[in-house]
């Protein structure tokens, strides 16, 4: 089977966890290089961890991977997924809430024979949603309570003068469609779970401010005409707040998929 050559966007929680885990061998994928804003202090970094990786420009992954997994900030989406899609190539894309606005991504894959994967991340279930849209699906509501630091500099707080200090008790923050909810707050979650089920703005949710919690918290109520379910998770954070552990080691299990002889799950 051939090798996949990745590269990794973002040197944080996530890519970090990735970049150790490709250095350190995964059967046939090779960590092909990576990006990151501060280029210093990311080699001191894979210099430390004896990673041997080039540190490009995202524009120039083409060159050198055939997938490139995006763990950075959504503003840098399009420098990731453009270039690679253009080629013909995968990305693996967890700021699934900055896919929502840009539906031309998802248009592009498809006339160059490129692909975008949105990997389960911190929702369990997504196979299960999946599944139930392949039927019909009549309704979606997620609620997601989060630690109020988890929270803090989300444009909808900011923009509608919501304050969270001296929180002493659970406040909704937010109800409204998934596409508003992915647009103001840090819920990349809420648009994997839109894109998968019936769409950002049939997907419904609130958003808890909750200090008596210390993990990312998301409960999902799917009714539909094969199945009712509910799930729940409690996300333990990484050491960012606003990712939870899982996140990473979704994408390690997501990429182990691509090129294992038993594949479980959708």
């Amino acid at each position: 089977m051939p090798i996949t050559r990745v590269a990794v966007a973002g040197l944080g929680a996530i890519g970090r966890v990735l970049a150790r885990k490709l250095s350190a061998g995964m059967p046939d994928l090779t960590l092909a290089c990576a990006a990151a804003r501060d280029h210093a202090k990311a080699r001191a970094w894979l210099d430390a961890e004896r990673i041997t990786c080039p540190l490009v420009e995202p524009e120039a992954f083409p060159a050198h991977a055939d997938l490139a997994v995006e763990c950075t900030p959504a503003s840098v989406l399009e420098r990731i997924c453009r270039p690679m899609l253009e080629a013909g190539k995968q990305v693996m894309v967890l700021s699934a809430g900055a896919l929502l606005p840009r539906p031309d991504l998802i248009e592009l894959a498809k006339a160059r024979g490129g692909q975008i994967i949105v990997p389960t991340g911190a929702l369990l279930g997504l196979d299960a949603v999946t599944a139930a849209a392949e039927g019909r699906i009549h309704s979606v509501r997620m609620i997601t309570r989060k630690p109020p630091r988890s929270l803090l500099g989300a444009p909808y707080l900011d923009a509608n003068g919501i304050s969270l200090e001296g929180l002493n008790g659970p406040k909704l923050v937010f109800a409204g469609t998934a596409r508003e909810g992915a647009a103001g707050f840090p819920v990349n979650v809420a648009a994997a779970l839109a894109l998968a089920g019936i769409g950002p703005d049939r997907t419904m949710m609130e958003i808890w401010a909750d200090p008596s919690v210390d993990r990312n918290c998301h409960t999902i109520e799917v009714d539909s005409d094969s199945a009712r379910f509910t799930l729940a998770i409690e996300n333990i954070p990484s050491e960012n707040p606003r990712t939870g552990r899982i996140t990473a080691l979704s994408v390690v299990a997501a990429l182990r998929k691509l090129k294992t002889p038993l594949r479980i799950g959708t």
